[in-house]
């Protein structure tokens, strides 16, 4: 079971998983270029970017909750370059120290409502951080609507090296992997409102739907019509219940 909602934390997505019945679940992650702050068996663990999919496992005894912040915005909470996280699960402990971390993962544990104090303790992150640059979301919005590395670098007016430096600290890596991830959103997502998946690679900006299908799988591990199964015009059911935790149209 997976549910999401917006958070009271700007730019941010607050989501819940378990798995349904008795038995783990083994839960596709898409790479998003997001880092997630998670409570899982009582431990507080920072999800950085990731380049491919992974695997994890849900438990029926376990709820997960998350914040999910929006590409470039992860690390003013957590205060890590999203380099540094790439690929990784961190307990909060290496990056905050084990008595800090401790004591938050104390005042969730006897919170009445743990989300809302896991959405508290990435408030006051927020509110003690500098603001992230509003450039990081001009690169995203370019990077989400296909813009080229050199077409965003002279949009932006920096060189394509500074520019590459900016994306690695913001979101775990250049420009150029940041669009493809979030183009392999973008198809998916129009997939599941039931367009044909050759109109999808053209809308989107593939060269066809060959194309779509190499660098989807390439990304998820899988072929797009493993994650998007349904007919044409079906419901693909609850968005990303199967695919999470991953991006979403709603941390843009």
């Amino acid at each position: 079971m997976y549910r999401e909602r917006r958070s009271r934390v700007p730019r941010t997505v607050l989501w819940r998983g378990r798995a349904d019945g008795a038995d783990e679940a083994e839960q596709r992650v898409l790479p998003d270029g997001c880092i997630d702050l998670i409570r899982v068996d009582g431990t507080l663990l920072v999800a950085g970017p990731d380049t491919a999919a992974h695997s994890a496992v849900w438990r029926p005894d376990h709820d997960i909750i998350g914040l999910r912040f929006a590409p470039g915005t992860g690390p003013t909470i957590v205060g890590v370059a999203a380099h540094e996280l790439r690929d990784q699960r961190i307990p909060l402990t290496d990056l905050w120290g084990s008595a800090r971390a401790r004591r938050l993962t104390d005042l969730i544990a006897a919170s009445s409502n743990p989300a809302a104090t896991l959405e508290d303790i990435a408030l006051q992150r927020l509110d003690d951080a500098v603001p992230p640059d509003p450039e990081l979301s001009a690169i995203t919005d370019l990077a989400r609507a296909g813009a080229t590395v050199t077409e965003t670098a002279r949009t932006l007016g920096l060189g394509e090296r500074r520019l590459h430096r900016r994306c690695r600290s913001a979101f775990g890596y250049g420009p150029k992997t940041l669009s493809r991830i979030l183009r392999m959103h973008r198809a998916l997502a129009m997939a599941r409102t039931g367009v044909p998946w050759a109109t999808t690679a053209v809308t989107v900006g593939y060269a066809d739907q060959a194309h779509l299908t190499r660098e989807v799988t390439a990304l998820a591990g899988v072929a797009p019509t493993v994650l998007v199964p349904h007919p044409p015009g079906a419901d693909s059911g609850a968005n990303r219940s199967t695919l999470l935790p991953s991006g979403s149209p709603s941390t843009a």
